[in-house]
C-alpha cells in the first residue's frame, strides 16, 4: 500500500513507529510523515494536524523544560501556552510561506524548535518592550520602525524583500524573527549552515545590506 493509499490513523501510526527509529539513530522513513503533514498544510485536513500535534507536543515540551529562558519565560506564560503558541507560529508559517517546505522529519523538527524559541523570545520582549518593534540588531538611534499595531510578521516580510539571496532569507528568518543565535542555528539546523563563523559572515552581509535600505524599509512598513 503506497503513503497515498493509506488512511490518516494508519499514517499517524506508521509516524511513530519512525518517529521512534529516528530518536534511537536507526534507519527511518520520511515518507509516512511528509505525507502527514501535506494532507494538514495542504489539504488543510483538520485530524491530520490534530494526529501531528498529538505525537510531537512531548517533543516540544521537552524542549520547552530544557529551554535556556524557561525561568523567565514561565513567569509570564506556562510551559502549555508556549508549546500552543509554537503550534500555531509553525501552521501559519507553513500555510502562508510558499518558500517553506519540508524535505525530511528532521527538517520538521527544526522548524517546530525554531518556532518554540520565537515564541518564547517574542513573549519575553514584547512584556519587556511593549510599545516597540525594532529591527533587531541594529541601531537606528533607538528609533521604532513600527507602532505596537503592528507584528513581527509584517517586519519580517519587508525585510525579506531587501534580501534576494534565499540564503540570507533563511538566516534572517531565524536570526531575527525566531531569535536563535549562530551557535543554535548550527545545532539545529545542520546541513544549512556549516560554521557559526559562516552564519556570522553572512548576518554581517545581512546587516549592511538592511542598512544601506533603511528608507525604504520604513517607508513600506508606514504604507
Amino acid at each position: 500500500m503506497s503513503v497515498k493509499e493509506m488512511t490518516i490513523a494508519e499514517l499517524a501510526n506508521a509516524c511513530t513507529s519512525e518517529m521512534e527509529n529516528y530518536r534511537m539513530g536507526a534507519p527511518h522513513d520520511d515518507q509516512y510523515w511528509l505525507e502527514l503533514f501535506h494532507r494538514a498544510i495542504v489539504e488543510r485536513n483538520a485530524t491530520a494536524w490534530q494526529m501531528i500535534q498529538e505525537r510531537l507536543r512531548p517533543n516540544v515540551m521537552r524542549w520547552m523544560r530544557h529551554h535556556h529562558k524557561r525561568s523567565s519565560a514561565c513567569l509570564l506564560e506556562s510551559e502549555e501556552n508556549y508549546v500552543a503558541m509554537a503550534f500555531a507560529r509553525f501552521w501559519q508559517a507553513a500555510v502562508h510561506n510558499r518558500r517553506l517546505q519540508f524535505t525530511s522529519f528532521a527538517a520538521v523538527l527544526h522548524y517546530l524548535y525554531a518556532s518554540l524559541n520565537g515564541a518564547i523570545l517574542d513573549t519575553l520582549r514584547a512584556y519587556a518592550h511593549p510599545h516597540e518593534v525594532a529591527l533587531p540588531e541594529l541601531d537606528f538611534a533607538g528609533e521604532p520602525l513600527v507602532e505596537e499595531d503592528d507584528n513581527d510578521t509584517e517586519l519580517l516580510e519587508v525585510i525579506l524583500k531587501f534580501l534576494p539571496n534565499p540564503r540570507e532569507q533563511r538566516l534572517a528568518y531565524l536570526l531575527f524573527h525566531c531569535g536563535l543565535k549562530p551557535r543554535e542555528i548550527v545545532l539545529h539546523c545542520p546541513g544549512e549552515f556549516d560554521t557559526v563563523k559562516d552564519i556570522y559572515r553572512l548576518r554581517r552581509n545581512i546587516i549592511e545590506r538592511l542598512q544601506r535600505q533603511i528608507e525604504p524599509i520604513r517607508w513600506q512598513l508606514a504604507h
